[in-house]
C-alpha cells in the first residue's frame, strides 16, 4: 500500500469568474485521492483561512482500488468553500492514500491549469 494518511495542500483559491461553459470549464481546485489499498478510505477535511476560523470536517470516501477527484467548488457540508478567497486544507484518511492537488482558472479565454503533489 502506497500513501500517507495525513496531507496538506498550502495554497487555495476559487475563482468567482469563468470563461468556459460549465461543469467542465468552471474554475475550479481538485482534490485527487489516490486509493490503492483494499479497503475503503475515509477521509476529512478541513479548510483553513487568513481571517476565521478553520472549517470542517468535510466527509468524502474513496473505494478500494480507486482514485476519485473532488472539486473543492462542491463542498457544501459544512458549508460552501467561498470564491475569491485564499485558504489552504489538511487532508486525514482512515488508511494511507496520496493526494494531488489541481486548478483550472478560466477567467480568461486562454486557460490555465497547475497541478502539484500534495504535502505529506
Amino acid at each position: 500500500m502506497i500513501g500517507k494518511k495525513v496531507w496538506a495542500i498550502a495554497e487555495g483559491y476559487i475563482p468567482s469568474g469563468s470563461t468556459g461553459p460549465k461543469p467542465d470549464f468552471e474554475s475550479h481546485d481538485t482534490l485527487c485521492v489516490l486509493n490503492t489499498s483494499d479497503q475503503t478510505a475515509n477521509l476529512e477535511v478541513t479548510i483553513y483561512f487568513e481571517d476565521k476560523d478553520p472549517v470542517g470536517p468535510y466527509k468524502m470516501s474513496v473505494p478500494p482500488q480507486r482514485t476519485k477527484h473532488f472539486r473543492f467548488n462542491e463542498f457544501k457540508d459544512p458549508e460552501e468553500v467561498p470564491r475569491d478567497t485564499d485558504y489552504a486544507s489538511k487532508i486525514v484518511s482512515d488508511i494511507p492514500v496520496v493526494i494531488q492537488y489541481t486548478r483550472l482558472d478560466s477567467r480568461q479565454a486562454e486557460n490555465a491549469i497547475f497541478t502539484t503533489i500534495a504535502y505529506s
